[in-house]
């Protein structure tokens, strides 16, 4: 998509009063894209004509549209409806070193800088010569930026994993990597949580790991809090992915050291499956998620996660209750607003 020079904003959806509205985020003020796109009732009707309707808001003054603080509204995953996730696993080298060494992953006996070894070798080769990893998340465990993560009251070790995330906004099947970009609608900030204790199957171990119940727990996808359109980030490579945990800092790197880069991911994806817009495509995590630190999420915690330009996610872990609290069984999307108005 053809990069403009305006002011930037972001995207996303809103709440106010109980009702959602499709929003432009303009600094600290939010303009309702329904008052000046006719036709528009949601984020996603957007991707229909997407640079059009980009180049109609970059001409708007937020002032005379109406624009409201965006301090007094609940802020919602971006797009609705929410689209799937597209996952990439084992795609940061060091975060696979660190968990080759955390979880003993290689040969019995070896320590840790054997450990290490090996999973370099391992991966440097796959990256000269193997296909990505991916799985899929469902849109029922996608939460806002603001919402409280709970922890389940099946499995344990509940892990952290900031990623960036590539918004989808054009049906994508088979597509080069070098015209993927031309596919990307824009950036989202995506922590993908993980109950550890359930990714191996014990009693079914010629499957090796089962990511469904590890990955798909209610709120295990905090997403957002908005979309940012491609045009406003010209290298996603150089975007500073930070999470802390009760004020600690965690997580700490560039978006550049993917074993496979974002065309890539989304070449191979479209390859095996059609793409759809609102899709979002999380393309792995650095270094330093619990596994790593020996720390895993416990009731109370805070964590705050943030990707240059993007915005800031803060969400309170709780539980585990073994009871969705009103707000997610309301709406079964899982796209509500719990912890009220951004900050």
């Amino acid at each position: 998509m053809e990069e403009q020079q305006t002011s930037a904003f972001a995207l996303g959806t809103f709440e106010v009063a109980g009702e959602e509205f499709p929003g432009a985020v303009f600094g600290d003020r939010v303009v309702d894209l329904r008052t000046v796109l006719p036709g528009i009732s949601r984020v996603s009707d957007l991707f229909a004509d997407w640079d059009a309707h980009l180049d109609v808001l970059a001409s708007i003054d937020p002032a005379a549209a109406g624009a409201r603080p965006l301090e007094a509204l609940d802020v919602l995953p971006p797009v609705q409806p929410v689209g799937s996730i597209i996952a990439a696993g084992a795609n940061y080298r060091e975060h696979v070193l660190q968990m080759s060494v955390a979880h003993k992953l290689g040969r019995e006996g070896a320590d840790a800088a054997q450990l290490a070894a090996d999973a370099a070798a391992e991966i440097d080769e796959r990256g000269r010569s193997g296909d990505p990893y991916v799985w899929t998340g469902l849109p029922s465990a996608v939460c806002g930026a603001y919402d409280e993560v709970l922890l389940p009251d099946v499995g344990g070790n509940v892990d952290w994993e900031l990623e960036l995330g590539v918004v989808i906004g054009r049906r994508a099947h088979r597509v080069s990597a070098g015209e993927a970009f031309d596919y990307v609608a824009g950036y989202t900030i995506v922590n993908d949580i993980t109950a550890r204790t359930l990714v191996p199957r014990n009693d079914i171990a010629m499957m090796g790991t089962d990511w469904f119940r590890a990955k798909n727990q209610p709120t295990f996808f905090p997403t957002g809090p908005y979309l940012m359109p491609a045009r406003f980030v010209p290298d996603p490579a150089k975007l500073r992915i930070r999470l802390s945990l009760n004020g600690s800092l965690m997580q700490d790197a560039l978006a550049d050291d993917l074993l496979f880069d974002i065309p890539s991911l989304i070449a191979y994806a479209s390859s095996v499956a059609v793409l759809l817009p609102g899709d979002v495509l999380i393309t792995g995590s650095p270094a330093g998620n619990g596994s790593h630190w020996g720390r895993y999420l416990r009731d109370g915690d805070v964590m705050e996660a943030e990707i240059s330009g993007l915005g800031t996610q803060r969400s309170t872990v709780r539980g585990p209750s073994g009871q969705l609290p009103p707000w997610y069984v309301d709406r079964p999307g899982a796209v509500a607003a719990a912890g009220g108005a951004a900050r």
